[in-house]
């Protein structure tokens, strides 16, 4: 497709590529920047078998790979050596982050980050089927459906955020493991990450984008999502009108429903996913919109093991799930696939919440933008370990007293802005060290050590010095939340993040954002079922 040509349909890239018409071309444009991919459209016989452990264990992962969206596979003691051997191993991060792995609560419990990609590859004559644009077989794939799943620490809830695939962002330096090439950094929509050497390159993106650390990824292709759509019989789904996902132009996904609910599987299960022109304002907003409804309703159905019973359909789930997936080392076996579903069927399906990165336009609707306070802020949720449904019980408000007056109490600062995208600010430990010793803490310390840091941190090594911690926030005119417990620490730190790179002055919007997700992710809850609105210009 020539650049020209993406300037004169805005949006015409969609989250997972929509089958074309004889002629259309859907390889990605020469050269670089937003105007080269599109973006998001302006609005306009023997009884019932018994239940073995092995059946449950088959479902419970089916339920693992399912919350992870795009797919699902089946795992337990048959088959177990074919079906690790189905897998396809990636390495997780290609980038050169130094975003940590969040410290431990008071339980010891850590959450939980896994990215999930799918991927529009046409690798297979079944994916150049499912997914047209036979041109389009030689070419890398894109990441044209990212979403990154984070379950709370104590697994008590899950929230799920979607970023539009013609995100403009930074994509840092990545390095193919196989071949040796060397992606420089670059600006570019999110969705390239994934041809810069792999999903670890969209996991590194990520890293930078967020601030979150993410602990693992799974990608799945078209035909992963039509064998897993027909071996759990299906989800419901619902449109508010008739609706027909096709034009004169040759547009659409070829999705065709009448009003009301409707149990989709198999090529019309994809359908629905790949459904960008024909709901609501023919833009990627609507299609992830789209696609938290059919997920949710997925989990639901999956909860309730009305559809996973007989052994035979689980084991034609795990047989093609696992074929269709790609995961990180880390997650490379059945076994770790089964543990992780023990993690998250743990989860209440009303405490998962499901939204879009807030954005808005960018280059005169060419591409989108993380929208400036409100992305952030529920960055900041995810890197907090706060819900997004804004259920979290709330902790007593009652302050411990410091151990010891201000002056005798030591304080260890560091520089956590060693940000690969933005590069570190030198002096920072120093800055803040010397405005910690004007405010009459005589003990205050320097760490020469450069990390990296999202949100500026205040840690303490035990409960007594809890007190202490939070004096040092109160201080700096810190929020409460900043104030963290950890094991790796003898002294009360601060811990200086990229959030405060200049100045005395914590900034003011960082204490103002609270706790709770903004309007603008239009957050959908694991339980609510809900019509998608058609747009006019495609029912029938």
């Amino acid at each position: 497709m020539r650049e020209s040509s993406v300037r004169g349909e805005r949006g015409r890239r969609a989250t997972v590529p929509e089958p074309r018409e004889q002629g259309e071309d859907d390889s990605p444009p020469k050269g670089e920047g937003p105007a080269s991919h599109g973006a998001g459209r302006r609005p306009g016989g023997q009884g019932r078998p018994k239940r073995s452990r092995g059946v449950r264990i088959l479902r419970w992962t089916a339920l693992t790979l399912a919350v992870l969206v795009l797919g699902a596979a089946g795992a337990g003691y048959f088959y177990y050596e074919h079906l690790n051997g189905n897998l396809k191993k990636e390495d997780l991060d290609l980038g050169d982050s130094k975003i940590g792995k969040p410290e431990p609560n008071a339980a010891g419990q850590t959450p939980l980050n896994i990215l999930l990609i799918g991927s529009d590859s046409r690798n297979t004559a079944e994916n150049v089927k499912l997914g047209g644009a036979k041109q389009d077989a030689d070419r890398k794939p894109l990441g044209d459906v990212q979403m990154l799943v984070h379950v709370s620490a104590d697994r008590a809830n899950m929230s799920v955020v979607s970023i539009p695939r013609d995100t403009r962002v930074t994509i840092p330096q990545c390095t193919d493991p196989h071949d040796g090439t060397v992606y420089p950094k670059t600006e570019g929509a999110i969705n390239q990450s994934l041809q810069h050497g792999g999903p670890g390159c969209t996991v590194a993106t990520w890293k930078e984008l967020t601030g979150v650390y993410i602990d693992h990824f799974m990608m799945i292709d078209f035909s992963g999502v039509v064998s897993m759509a027909d071996a759990i019989g299906g989800v419901p789904v619902c449109v508010d009108n008739n609706v027909y996902s096709h034009d004169s132009k040759g547009h659409g996904s070829g999705l065709k429903l009448t009003k009301g609910t409707h149990n989709v599987k198999g090529v019309q299960a994809l359908q629905w996913l790949r459904t960008r022109y024909g709901f609501e304002d023919n833009s990627d907003i609507g299609r992830a919109k789209a696609q938290h409804m059919y997920m949710t309703s997925m989990i639901r159905q999956l909860k309730s093991g009305t559809k996973l019973s007989d052994p035979g359909k689980l084991m034609d789930l795990a047989e093609a799930a696992t074929d269709a997936l790609t995961v990180d080392h880390g997650l490379g076996t059945v076994k770790k696939l089964y543990d992780l579903g023990n993690d998250l069927k743990r989860v209440p399906t009303k405490r998962t919440t499901m939204i879009t990165m807030p954005w808005e336009y960018g280059g005169g609707g060419e591409y989108v933008l993380p929208k400036p306070g409100d992305a952030e802020q529920t960055f900041s949720l995810l890197r907090n370990d706060i819900s997004l449904d804004g259920k979290d019980k709330k902790k007593p408000d009652a302050t411990p007293a410091p151990t010891a007056p201000k002056e005798q109490i030591p304080v260890v600062v560091q520089n956590g802005t060693a940000s690969t995208v933005l590069g570190p600010v030198s002096g920072r430990a120093a800055v803040i060290t010397s405005e910690l010793a004007r405010l009459g803490y005589a003990k205050a310390t320097a760490n020469t050590v450069l990390i990296s840091q999202a949100d500026t941190t205040v840690l303490y090594p035990d409960e007594p010095r809890q007190g202490d911690a939070l004096a040092v926030a109160k201080a700096l005119k810190l929020p409460k939340s900043a104030v963290k417990s950890s094991k790796s620490v003898q002294e009360v730190t601060l811990v200086v993040g990229n959030d405060w790179r200049e100045g005395t002055a914590y900034p003011k919007a960082a204490v103002d954002d609270g706790d709770k997700t903004p309007k603008s992710a239009d957050a959908l809850n694991g339980e609510e079922k809900g019509c998608m609105k058609v747009n006019p210009g495609y029912t029938f």
